[in-house]
This record gives structure tokens, C-alpha cells and sequence, in this order.
């Protein structure tokens, strides 16, 4: 556990001001981008009130690490005028960030200056919340690819203390089918990450516990709404709208200015852990209760029994286990009951995972031997439609105990375009108390074909299990019969045109029939009884693009009242009673007299 350093806060007359503290702190020692600094582009509109966030929360409300970056003891430059100082080790020891993690919210930041440039989001503000959200994916615990080696989980949102939000995943990400929870090192309900998610690591996932995907996602929700985040009141609108809790906001700041001022890189597994006492239970003031903190943000704990928690910094160069449950990023706790010093009861059934060795990444649950398929195995879809069931596995133990915790990868193999939500080919879920894990929906493409969904457990050597998918083609729209829309007389003189268009409606068992293929054709009147009539090579003609004369159309198709109208027909110089014949899928057929004359005679003068 991090060591208390310097002096504590305390709630009633603390942790209300805990935020005024970090403000005040900053800007006795001119930090940039607080107000009393000199003025920049960042103060433009620094004393305009920040707006609630439009958009959907990040987390419902889940709690939050309150520790405070490390501040100097005055006298030295950029010194605290109140808070204590700490020593060197620390301060150099709470400045590294995890390799990968700090690699992911740089290319996060690249990635952003192509597609909003005017944005202007710094890495640094990504640091800041990674760091308050889940102590840079707990000290940097993820494998090469970024994705965490177990979940990152906030507390159940069964409206205890945090909002109300029922299952939106069919715990797919959460590994919860009753209630939604916070997902990833970045936090994210299921809910937006649906909207949000991003493929940040280029591997065809969007995958909320992977820090390179849950990067990019936070940094194009702090871009929404066209914010530039180098105006102070853009920023703080963004940071509100992550969490809409004043505490929140000053806490974050004050890490994003500690950032802008030197970091450097350290192994993955070996970042500085959060004091998991200072991890949420109380992160808003009573008075705010249900405003900052219950509607939007993690801050809804209201000040009730947040006795002696620990707000002015802390910090270890050495890896620390995993926060205590209730900490906010625990995948196996419930929220502390507010007014409780307890931190959280473990999920009954739900083992708490064990602590690493100090830099050895956590691994998947060791008990897992087997995946076996729960319910449907055989996938089918018609064409641009959702599949009705949803690839489920359960992971087991060698005697067929389910084991929770475990992250399954569900990939999509071979040649479809089916896909999962956001594009993506590859989706990790998490299996809840009962060892099962779903897949999100997968919703085919228009290629149609076999192909294979396989389930794997992410970081271990067990056997696939895989789930035949077919796309079959959409239905083909029929019509069983066909009619004019007017009774009119089609007449017209040769070398000239018809003045009336040809109008017909399709209809199948009385409805009318939309999206149904038609051919139009002049056919011979000696071959109208046949079953295949035969084309006319005289009389009545329609146009091609280029202009050219021809006596058959393809590729009509009615439109979504069941109509059709045919172009222009033109005539020659044959005059007589011509034949037009409609067909459509479904065997509806028409025959409509087409009739042409001599032009009238002239009157003329000697």
C-alpha cells in the first residue's frame, strides 16, 4: 500500500474543500492553466462557468482514485504555499508511467491531431484521467498488445451510491447480465463504448480493457461538440463531461499540470499504485450529492463516513498489489454502502484475484482448463440482418467449475463481411459468476457464405471453441400480380413518342410488393401465348444511354408503394396494335396494347 504522506484531509470541512485545495495549491504556484496565471489562449474564457456534459457518461457514476500528484515544499521553484512536500524518490517515482500505456496515449494524441486537429488534445490530459480512473491500468499491468491481464471493473451501477444502469452488454464486457459496470482502464459503460469504442491498436478490435482502443475513445469523447481543448473552458466542459463532479475535475487538473511538467517511461507492471483508501468512497460533498456526483459522476457517494481519507499525495517506486475491493477498479467488488468505512464486499462466489509478484503481470485465472459452448452453436443470418443468437462459451475448471474472470477472445475467420459492433473482427468479453461470457451482436454483411466465430482465452494455451456462422442471401421480393394504375388509351403516330407514360403497381397476396425486379419487353403478337414470347424487332422501342433504339429493359424494380414507371417509349414508322409484356419475380405478368397510326393529313394549298 502507498505510504500516507503529509497531512490529512478529512470530509465535513475536508473533503468539500479538496477541490479548492488542489486549485489553490496550483495557483499559488503558477501552475499554467489555472486562473491567476498570466493570461494565454488556455484562459480565453477562464472565468465562464463550465456547462454540463451533453454527451452519455463514460461510467454512470463509478468512483474514482482521489490521490494528488506529489507538490514541493516552498522554497523551491513552483512551490506549494500549504501543502507539504515530499522527497524526491517519490516525486521522480509518480512521474513514470508504464511504457505501453504512456505509448498508447501518444499515438491517442497522433492519432487525434489528423482527425480533429482542432481539438488540441494534449497526452497529458489522457495521463491525468488514466491516472485517477485506474492508476495507469494498475501500475501498467497489460501485455504487449495493450490489453489488460485481468479485468479493470467498477462498482455494480445498481443505483447503490452510483446510477442506475440496467444490463446494456448482455455482460459481454463486464461479465454482469443483470447490471452495467465501468469497463477498462479508461472506464467506459458498455452503453458508450458502443458509441465510442475505438480500434486504437490496429487489430480490428475495439476492445474497452485494451489501452490503446480505450485511448483514442476517451480522447474523441473530451474532442466532442468541436471543443479545442487549449480554451480553459472547453476543458473543463470535457474533464465534466468524463464526470460531471467539481472534485473530479480539480483532481484530474491538477494531475494534467503535474504531467506537463516532466515524465518518463517504466516497465509495464511496475507504475505507482493509487492508495486504494483514497479510491472513490466519498468522492463528492453531501451538499453536491445528486448533482456533481449522482447524475453524472463518480462523486455520488455524498460525504457520509469518508473518515480520514488521505488527499495530499502519495507515491512508491515500487509496484503495489491491487487496490482493496471498492476501489473503483476491482473487477470483483460492490460498491461501499455510503456511510461505511467499509471499502466493499467481495461478489459472493467471485474470487478476489491474488496479487502479483512485484513487475510480473497478473495472469488469467490459472484455473481455467476448457471453453465449452453454452446454447446455440450453429449461426445463421439472412444478408444485412443482426444473428439471433450470440456466441456464449463457459470457461471451466478441469471438474467443470465455471471460473469467472476470465477474458475470451471471439474472432471472426474467413471470408465475410459480418461483424461485430464498430467494424470490429475481434471483440473481448469477460465471464461473470457463472464462468459464461457472451459475445456482442454480430450482425451479417452482404456477402453470403460460411464462416467461423472461434472463442479463446485470452493469454493461455486452452483449447478454441468455434461456432459455424452462414449468411444467406436475402429473400428475393415477388409479386403475384400486376396492373396498370389508369385506364388510359396508349396511342401514338409514328416517328413520334407516346404521350402518356406506362404505369403498373406490383403486388404480392394484396400488398403491395416493393424492391420487385421487372423486365419490359415489346414481344410479337403471333408468340404472346407462348412461354417464352418472342422479341419484336419492329414497332414501338425504348432508348438505350447512348440514345440507341432497344425493345427490352432489364433490371426495373418497383419502388417501396409496389410502382413502376417505364421511360419514354418512342415509334418507327410501322404502324398497327404492338404488344408490351411485364414480368416480375414471382411469375406476375401484364400485356398492354401499345397502338400506332399515320400521322394526320396536312391540308394543303395550290
Amino acid at each position: 500500500m502507498a505510504p500516507h504522506i503529509g497531512r490529512r484531509l478529512r470530509k465535513g470541512a475536508a473533503t468539500t474543500a479538496v477541490a479548492a485545495v488542489v486549485m489553490a495549491a496550483l495557483t499559488a504556484s503558477q501552475a499554467p492553466g489555472f486562473a491567476g496565471t498570466a493570461p494565454d489562449r488556455h484562459h480565453d474564457a477562464a472565468g465562464e462557468t463550465p456547462t454540463p456534459p451533453t454527451e452519455a457518461p463514460i461510467d454512470g457514476g463509478s468512483s474514482y482514485h482521489t490521490d494528488l500528484p506529489p507538490l514541493r515544499k516552498p522554497g523551491k521553484p513552483g512551490a506549494s504555499i500549504d501543502l507539504p512536500g515530499l522527497p524526491d524518490g517519490v516525486a521522480a517515482a509518480e512521474a513514470g508511467i508504464p511504457a505501453t500505456v504512456l505509448d498508447a496515449y501518444k499515438k491517442a494524441e497522433a492519432a487525434l491531431k489528423e482527425s480533429k486537429p482542432g481539438c488540441n488534445l494534449p497526452w497529458q490530459l489522457l495521463a491525468a484521467i488514466g491516472k485517477v480512473e485506474s492508476g495507469q491500468a494498475r501500475g501498467g499491468r497489460v501485455d504487449a498488445e495493450g490489453t489488460t491481464y485481468s479485468p479493470i471493473l467498477g462498482p455494480v451501477l445498481n443505483g447503490n451510491g452510483f446510477a442506475r444502469i440496467t444490463d446494456t452488454d448482455g455482460g459481454a464486457y463486464d461479465g454482469d447480465t443483470t447490471h452495467d459496470r465501468a469497463v477498462g482502464p479508461m472506464q467506459f459503460i458498455p452503453s458508450t463504448w458502443a458509441t465510442w469504442g475505438r480500434d486504437g491498436n490496429g487489430d480490428g478490435e475495439r476492445n474497452p480493457n485494451n489501452i490503446y482502443d480505450a485511448a483514442l475513445a476517451a480522447g474523441a469523447y473530451l474532442c466532442a461538440n468541436g471543443r479545442d481543448l487549449s480554451v480553459k473552458a472547453h476543458l473543463d466542459a470535457a474533464i465534466l463531461g468524463y464526470n460531471h463532479s467539481q472534485e473530479y475535475l480539480a483532481t484530474v487538473l491538477s494531475w494534467f499540470e503535474y504531467y506537463k511538467k516532466g515524465t518518463h517511461a517504466v516497465p509495464d507492471g511496475t507504475g505507482v499504485l493509487p492508495d486504494p483508501d483514497k479510491a472513490g468512497s466519498g468522492s463528492g460533498s453531501g451538499k453536491d450529492d445528486g448533482k456533481d456526483g449522482g447524475k453524472g459522476g463518480k462523486g455520488g457517494k455524498g460525504d457520509k463516513g469518508d473518515k480520514g481519507k488521505d488527499h495530499s499525495g502519495s507515491g512508491s517506486p515500487t509496484p503495489l498489489p491491487d487496490p482493496t475491493p471498492g476501489g473503483g477498479d476491482d473487477s470483483t467488488s460492490e460498491p461501499p454502502t455510503p456511510g461505511s468505512d467499509d471499502p466493499g464486499t467481495p461478489t459472493p462466489g467471485t474470487p478476489t484475484p491474488e496479487p502479483p509478484t512485484p513487475g510480473t503481470p497478473a495472469p488469467t485465472p490459472s484455473a481455467v482448463a476448457k471453453l465449452e459452448t453454452v446454447g446455440t452453436t450453429e449461426l445463421t443470418a439472412t444478408a444485412g440482418t443482426e444473428f439471433a443468437a450470440r456466441p456464449r462459451v463457459r470457461a471451466e475448471t478441469t471438474d467443470g467449475k465455471p471460473v469467472p474472470g476470465v477474458f475470451v477472445r471471439y474472432e471472426i475467420r474467413g471470408e465475410t463481411d459480418a461483424r461485430f459492433p464498430g467494424g470490429a473482427t475481434r471483440v473481448t468479453a469477460i465471464t461473470g459468476v457463472d464462468g459464461t461470457a457472451t459475445a456482442p451482436v454480430l450482425r451479417a454483411g452482404e456477402t453470403t457464405g460460411s464462416f467461423t466465430v472461434r472463442a479463446t482465452v485470452v493469454g493461455r494455451s486452452v483449447d478454441a471453441a468455434d461456432f459455424p456462422a452462414t449468411v444467406k442471401a436475402r429473400p428475393v421480393p415477388q409479386a403475384d400480380a400486376l396492373a396498370r394504375t389508369d385506364d388510359k388509351v396508349l396511342k401514338a403516330e409514328t416517328g413520334g413518342s407516346f404521350a402518356d407514360t406506362v404505369a403498373v403497381k406490383a403486388t404480392y397476396k394484396g400488398k403491395a410488393a416493393a424492391g420487385v425486379a421487372a423486365t419490359a419487353t415489346m414481344i410479337t403478337s403471333d408468340s404472346a401465348k407462348a412461354d417464352k414470347p418472342t422479341q419484336n424487332d419492329k414497332g414501338p422501342y425504348f432508348k438505350d444511354a447512348k440514345g440507341q433504339p432497344i425493345r427490352t429493359l432489364t433490371a426495373l424494380k418497383t419502388d417501396t408503394d409496389g410502382q413502376l414507371i417505364l421511360p419514354k417509349i418512342y415509334t418507327d414508322d410501322q404502324t398497327g396494335t404492338f404488344l408490351l409484356r411485364l414480368t416480375t419475380a414471382g411469375g406476375a405478368t401484364l400485356t398492354i396494347e401499345l397502338t400506332v397510326t399515320q400521322p394526320a393529313a396536312q391540308e394543303t394549298t395550290e
